[in-house]
């Protein structure tokens, strides 16, 4: 295996520049709609958005309240930014004086059973969306399924595939070796995904009300009326606190092989759970959950990265990617990010793609149970006190501190980013932005977030509110061309018009449904996510 210096070396000339750069990117941000009170929105999806279940752009995702912007796959930084610009500004026209939440965790939540779960219509498609997250509800609780995220899918060029796979031993087939290779990127940004909380994590602080009656070890303090943090804090949206599953600490599934994944995927939607059979899958007629495993569907299994395909008609992921192995990855790590209206920035990006580009170059050894349990306490410890002078990791059942083996990285990364700007320096600019954070952790999110909290000595949600309205002013204020928001307006019809034919189409009985879309049986039944 070619160590990176030497992957490096391979790519350093004018077409490998050229394969690097082919990346292709597409971005998922989630954002709660909230009253001008700050309170959660609770009334229906906006028709105007169009139909939830079949508009590509604009979703919900757990909740009515929880919207979901969607981008095509773009290759330039700046035209991904700016059509995720145009969706969040056409948005924002047709939310009344309803604003986005620009944070991860909830605005105040009075009565939880106020959450209202997303609704798709009546096609056995919507039906089974609805009664997944209903199932949800069921078993984790609505106000964990409001916590929003940014997702961030990535793949490689073609021209980069042929030159990686010119390199090596041609032992797999080029496909084999792609998925083999993505999978090496995952295990290696699972060593290292505590970088992006410590860099991106921007849930330090939440509102009191969250925590409710909620049992918790960490030892919180108070700021103002009802702000709880902790000091060294980064991301408590991946703290136990956030989204997490208990009942999936068993599964084991594992990421040294595709097919080792899709094995333990399978285990997983077919692993009963005596905690979740409690609930009951249909109590007095009515459905509760698809069903009482582990996993209800695959979407279910919370993970910081997934391998994915682009399905076909009636595939689940999973079949998508035992089919035609992996086409992206999916980061799922990131927080939304307070200081910008998108929740996400060009150098935030830039450095995704370093990151992740470097995941995929170094070699990827198999994962063993000391290194799985390093993964795990590596990241639990900056979740919770990331910024905490001298704080020290685990690297291969060593201590080591997690400011050298930040360096160390960045040393890495700053390779890749010379090769990657050619003339132009904007990938160095990202890098030295984020390599200021190192050694200055109150340059993190979090650590800029606390600093403002402490400083202005205000309550979070005061401070997220006024956030809400500053940007819902600048997206109104944004020039959407009439020709852009005509094509926005004209999906949003058209996306009734696909509901309403699926909802005609549905013949078969709900009950039906459900027995062949577990029996894999191939009905017409579309992906559900």
């Amino acid at each position: 295996m070619n160590s990176f210096n030497e992957v490096i070396d391979l790519l350093n000339d004018e077409q490998g520049r050229d394969a690097l750069n082919g990346m292709l990117r597409g971005i998922e941000r989630e954002a709660l709609r909230i009253e001008p009170s700050g309170h959660l929105a609770t009334d229906k999806h906006p028709q105007s958005l169009g139909a939830a279940l079949t508009n590509s752009r604009i979703t919900t995702d757990y909740s009515e309240s929880l919207l979901e912007f969607i981008t095509p796959v773009h290759q330039n930084i700046d035209t991904l930014l700016t059509d995720l610009t145009q969706t969040h500004a056409f948005t924002v026209r047709n939310l009344g004086k309803q604003q986005l939440w620009p944070v991860s965790m909830p605005c105040y939540v009075g009565d939880v059973a106020d959450i209202p779960i997303a609704d798709y219509g009546s096609s056995n498609t919507g039906q089974l969306k609805r009664l997944y997250r209903k199932g949800l509800t069921y078993r984790y609780g609505a106000q964990m399924q409001i916590i929003s995220g940014v997702h961030f899918n990535f793949s490689v060029s073609d021209s980069l595939w042929d030159r990686l796979y010119q390199a090596s031993d041609k032992r797999l087939s080029r496909c084999d070796f792609i998925s083999e290779s993505y999978f090496g990127l995952i295990r290696n940004y699972r060593r290292l995904v505590w970088v992006l909380p410590y860099l991106f994590g921007a849930s330090p602080a939440l509102c009191g009300s969250f925590i409710k009656d909620q049992k918790t070890d960490l030892a919180f303090e108070k700021l103002g009326k009802g702000t709880l943090y902790l000091p060294y804090a980064t991301s408590l949206r991946m703290s136990d606190l956030g989204y997490t599953n208990k009942e999936q600490e068993r599964l084991n599934i594992s990421y040294n092989s595709l097919a080792e994944y899709l094995e333990g995927i399978n285990a997983a939607i077919n692993m009963p759970s005596t905690h979740f059979e409690q609930i009951g899958v249909k109590v007095d007629g009515e459905y509760r959950q698809l069903n009482a495993n582990v996993l209800q569907i695959e979407n279910e299994f919370y993970s910081p990265i997934r391998a994915k395909r682009v399905g076909l008609s009636g595939e689940k992921p999973s079949e998508a990617l035992a089919r035609a192995g992996v086409e992206y990855i999916e980061v799922r790590a990131l927080d939304v990010n307070p200081f910008s209206p998108l929740g996400i920035d060009a150098d935030q990006v830039r450095f995704l793609d370093l990151f992740l580009l470097h995941c995929l170059l170094s070699p990827s050894a198999k994962t063993d149970p000391q290194g799985e349990r390093e993964i795990s306490q590596n990241l639990n410890a900056v979740i919770i006190e990331g910024r905490k002078p001298g704080l020290s990791l685990n690297r291969d059942g060593d201590s080591v501190s997690m400011n050298t083996w930040l360096n160390e990285l960045f040393d890495e990364l700053s390779s890749v980013a010379k090769l990657l700007d050619g003339e132009q320096q904007d990938y160095q600019q990202a890098l030295a932005h984020w390599r200021a954070a190192v050694d200055d952790p109150s340059q993190t999110l979090s650590g800029k977030i606390l600093g403002e909290l402490l400083s202005s000595q205000i309550d979070h949600s005061y401070w997220v509110k006024e956030l809400a309205e500053r940007y819902y002013q600048q997206l109104l204020d944004y020039p959407l061309s009439p020709e852009v928001e005509q094509d926005y307006v004209r999906a949003a019809e058209k996306s009734w018009q696909v509901q309403a034919q699926m909802e005609a189409e549905s013949k078969v009985s709900f009950e039906q449904y459900l027995f062949d879309y577990f029996a894999k049986v191939p009905a017409e039944i579309e992906h559900v996510g």
